[in-house]
Formats: structure tokens, C-alpha cells, sequence
């Protein structure tokens, strides 16, 4: 009974281990949210944004008046002022001097709400440039993900292939014993069988490679051990209703660097608003609190302090009348940064409308080539078994079966091409228009 027990025991450890072994299964969604969360091109976006909502609480801190501190102490000797009376006299003199500054500006040219104002927009700005690399992220991840899952596909094809070929070797051994084909013949199956077996080893390779650069994405350790989930092969591959100038007119209102763009433009204006204040004068409010302590006075410490206590409140203007016309260089530059604005604009709408271009004509492509690759598979298929029979009963040559089986496997290729590619394009047009992604 207790080796019964011991046994069940360990029978049950090494279900759980094995399950605890087993490489997460993960789904396209799974990927994309675990990138969002992980990838460091995203966090690095996330810290821009955090740095220019430091720069906007910046700018508002700068309406509010400072507040500085001072204090001195001084010995001097001989003939000299008494930084406290400004008597002159001839003796040696200890003094203490504490006080506590303030200013703010009243009037800067209207840099001040200029700046407030064009850091905000460039807060805006960095909050859309981190959804462009949020929708950068998305589709890497799409692209790769169905990158994986075709190589994982063509591995099976690949097998298949092999399996079929082998099963050809034995039939030909066979045949070549009873002396019905020749030795060529027998040695073409077996090169066959050695090109599908080299031919399975390249589609794992592909799939680890591309393994590998979905776990890059989603910044998993060489350790992690990953399998993606497939999707319900069901798929309507054929029937792409889409208009390209609504797609395009969509991806305009959705994308953000279109926003970001725009937002690139109002920054640059305020800049030159900015740079145009250097022009007008500054007006600023002074003020300063004291009291000092000289040895030559009788009187001691604290009764100075008393005595000398002092407050100075006062108006600062200062009027720009010529700095080597620096600021006309700057209202230059930033005219000129206006129109670069505007420039990179109109190329971002260009590039827009490229990728919806791109992404529809290839749409369109990829369904026609799904229509015709399927036709072509199926022919194929039928064409390969029944080249299969025929040298089953010795009336096709082992040269002829091996050109119908690969091109049965160009066919079966050709379709799983075509049927990822028509996938991928589809969900692009639907990534465009602010719609999910979904398999």
C-alpha cells in the first residue's frame, strides 16, 4: 500500500511539474498589452511626457514672486564707510548684515503667458507622440505575431512533406527489390526525402527567429519560453468593403501624429510670440526686508537689529534699446521653424495617406491572390494524390512524383502567404479607421 501511495505520489509531482514547464500560450491581445506595458520604446515616451508636464508646471511657477535669504558677516580695518551708519571713520569694524529679497514681474512682454502656453501645447504634443509609439508597438507586434504564426504553419507543411516522402522511400526500396524501377530512382526519393528533411529543420529556424523578435517586443529575457496562440481559421479572407478616401479621411482624425503635427505648427507660433517679447520692455516689482550690526555702535546686538531694521519695496523697468540684434536673429529663426512645421505636416499627411494606400492596394492584392492561390492548392492537392496512386501501381516515375509534390507544396505556400498577407492588410485598414485589432 505505501509503494502504491508513493508511486501515485510521484506520478502527480510529475503532472505538476510538467504543467508548471509548459510555455505560456499567448494570444495576439495578450501581446499587445503585455508590449504597452513593458516595451522601453513606450516607457521612453512615458518619460518625455512626464518631462514636459514638469516643464508646464515650470512655466506656471514662473508668475510667482521669489524669495531669497542673505546674510554676511565682514571684518575691515583703516579708513573705510560702516556698511551699516555709511559713516566714514578710521577703526576696525566686525559687521553682520541679514535681509530677505522678493521680486516678480509684472510685465514681460507677455513672455511669461507665452511660455505657459506653449508648454502646455507641448505637453499635448508628447501625449500623442506616446500614442504613436503605443500604435507603432500594435503593429510590430501584428506584423511579427503573424509572421510566427505562418512559419508555425509551414512547419507543418513542411513535415507533412516529410512524412510523405519517407512513406516514397519505402515504396521505392520496395519496388527497387523487385527489381521494377532503377537504382536513379530510388536515390531521387531519397534526395527528396533529405531536401524536406533539411526543409523542416529551416521552418523551425524561422519560427525561433521570429519567436525571437516577438519576445524583443514585448521585452521578455532569452529564458522565457513563449507559444502564440492561433486564431479561428475561419476567417472571411475575401470580403474587404472598405472605401480607401474613408479610410484615409479616418486615419487623418485618428492617427496621432497627424495631432502631434498639428500641435508641432501652434508651438512653433508661440515661440515666435516668445521671441517677439524680447522686443518690449520688463517691468518688475522689488522688495527687500533687513537689519544689520556694526561694533562701533554702543548699542548691542539685539537693539541694533531694532534700530536698523529696514524695508524697500520698488519698481525695476528695464527697456531693450540694442543687443546685437539678437533678438530679430531669434524672430528669424523661429518664422523660419513655423514654415518647417508646416513642411513636416503636410509630409506626415503624405505619409498617412502612403501607408492607406499601400495597406488597400495590397488588401485588395493579397484577396485576389487568396481566391487564386486556394484554386491553385486545391488542383494541386488533387493533382499530388493522384500522382501518388499512379506510382503506387508503378505507372509514374519517382522524378514526376517529386515535381507534383513540390508543386503541391508551392501551392500550399503560395495560399499560406497570401492568407497571412491578406490578414495583416485587412486589420492595417482597420488599425487606420480607429478600430481593434481582432483575429
Amino acid at each position: 500500500m505505501k509503494i502504491f501511495t508513493f508511486i501515485l505520489s510521484f506520478f502527480f509531482m510529475q503532472i505538476a511539474f510538467a504543467q508548471e514547464t509548459q510555455p505560456k500560450v499567448w494570444s495576439l491581445q495578450d501581446c499587445i498589452d503585455y508590449a504597452l506595458e513593458h516595451n522601453i520604446l513606450v516607457k521612453d515616451a512615458i518619460l518625455n511626457k512626464n518631462s514636459a508636464e514638469v516643464d508646464y508646471s515650470k512655466a506656471k511657477s514662473s508668475r510667482l514672486p521669489d524669495l531669497f535669504g542673505n546674510a554676511s558677516q565682514s571684518f575691515s580695518s583703516g579708513s573705510t564707510i560702516d556698511p551699516i551708519t555709511s559713516d566714514y571713520v578710521t577703526d576696525q569694524i566686525h559687521s553682520t548684515n541679514v535681509g530677505i529679497n522678493s521680486s516678480v514681474t509684472l510685465f514681460q512682454g507677455n513672455q511669461i503667458s507665452n511660455q505657459i502656453k506653449q508648454n502646455k501645447i507641448l505637453l499635448d504634443q508628447s501625449i500623442f507622440q506616446e500614442e504613436v509609439e503605443k500604435n507603432n508597438i500594435v503593429l510590430n507586434i501584428l506584423e511579427t505575431y503573424l509572421q510566427t504564426l505562418y512559419s508555425k504553419e509551414s512547419i507543418a507543411i513542411a513535415e507533412n512533406n516529410l512524412e510523405a516522402s519517407e512513406k516514397e522511400v519505402f515504396r521505392a526500396k520496395s519496388r527497387l527489390d523487385a527489381g521494377t524501377i532503377a537504382l536513379s530512382d530510388y536515390t531521387e526519393a531519397q534526395s527528396q526525402t533529405a531536401t524536406n528533411r533539411y526543409n523542416v529543420i529551416a521552418a523551425k529556424n524561422d519560427y525561433q527567429q521570429y519567436i525571437i523578435a516577438l519576445k524583443q517586443l514585448l521585452e521578455l529575457s532569452p529564458m522565457d519560453d513563449i507559444e502564440i496562440e492561433t486564431f479561428d481559421d475561419n476567417l472571411d479572407l475575401v470580403n474587404l468593403q472598405l472605401d480607401k478616401t474613408e479610410v484615409y479621411n479616418n486615419a487623418l482624425d485618428f492617427l496621432p501624429e497627424i495631432q502631434s503635427s498639428m500641435l508641432n505648427i501652434a508651438a512653433n507660433e508661440k515661440a515666435l510670440d516668445i521671441a517677439k517679447g524680447g522686443f518690449l520692455p520688463t517691468l518688475s516689482l522689488i522688495g527687500s526686508i533687513g537689519s544689520g550690526y556694526t561694533s562701533i555702535s554702543d548699542n548691542t546686538f539685539s537693539d541694533q537689529f531694532d534700530v536698523n531694521f529696514n524695508q524697500k519695496l520698488g519698481l525695476s523697468l528695464t527697456i531693450p534699446i540694442f543687443n546685437r540684434n539678437q533678438t530679430k536673429a531669434v524672430v528669424k529663426t523661429a518664422t523660419i521653424n513655423i514654415e518647417k512645421a508646416e513642411i513636416q505636416k503636410q509630409l506626415t499627411e503624405k505619409e498617412v495617406y502612403k501607408k492607406v494606400e499601400t495597406a488597400y492596394q495590397n488588401a485588395v492584392s493579397a484577396q485576389e491572390q487568396v481566391i487564386a492561390s486556394e484554386a491553385s492548392k486545391t488542383a494541386a492537392e488533387q493533382s499530388y494524390k493522384l500522382a501518388q496512386k499512379k506510382y503506387e501501381l508503378g505507372d509514374l516515375s519517382t522524378t514526376d512524383l517529386v515535381i507534383s509534390q513540390n508543386t503541391y507544396t508551392n501551392a500550399q505556400q503560395n495560399y499560406l502567404q497570401a492568407k497571412y498577407l491578406n490578414i495583416l492588410y485587412n486589420q492595417l485598414l482597420q488599425f487606420y479607421q480607429g478600430n481593434d485589432i481582432k483575429l
